[in-house]
């Protein structure tokens, strides 16, 4: 994905819209639809099928993500060590415990390590939220503007809504 993004005068930081298309790059999702939300601490990702386990003495978690809303076609498979298992309370108060794990993700050219954790995102807008710590790597919120970043071709927008 690429996308040179904005950067102010007086900061080095890359201007980005409340809302953009990122990428996964180290789970071959090249694009994802994501609200940016500085309310949020950690980000989040849609993760379906979750099963934990031990490897070589460590913590993982296997899951799959699905890029597409209302779809799990496209679907990725993705295994990481589990960083944390954490409560997390959503905007409206609920609280549910959930796996947490360091990904990369490319939002406006640059690239970081986010934490991310997994949640059934099946009745929110977007398959994936940006938090505040991913953020503070480099970018500044415009809550006026969206995909800053630039967008993926027509076809996987449609696609995006159900439509390709």
């Amino acid at each position: 994905m690429t996308g040179s993004g904005r950067t102010t005068s007086d900061s080095p930081l890359i201007l980005a819209g409340w809302r953009e298309w990122v990428s996964l790059p180290g789970v071959d999702v090249p694009w994802v639809k994501a609200k940016l939300d500085t309310g949020a601490r950690s980000s989040a990702i849609h993760a379906f099928d979750l099963e934990d386990g031990l490897k070589e003495g460590e913590r993982w978690v296997r899951f799959q993500v699905h890029p597409w809303q209302a779809t799990d076609e496209d679907a990725a498979v993705v295994e990481c060590p589990v960083l944390d298992v954490r409560e997390v309370r959503s905007s409206s108060g609920h609280a549910e415990e959930r796996y947490a794990v360091a990904m990369d993700l490319t939002l406006m050219g640059r690239t970081v390590t986010a934490e991310m954790t997994l949640a059934r995102r099946d009745e929110m807008g977007f398959r994936c939220l940006v938090g505040r710590e991913a953020l503070r790597q480099g970018f500044a919120v415009d809550p006026g503007s969206s995909y800053l970043g630039g967008r993926p071709p027509l076809a996987l927008r449609r696609r995006n809504r159900g439509r390709g």
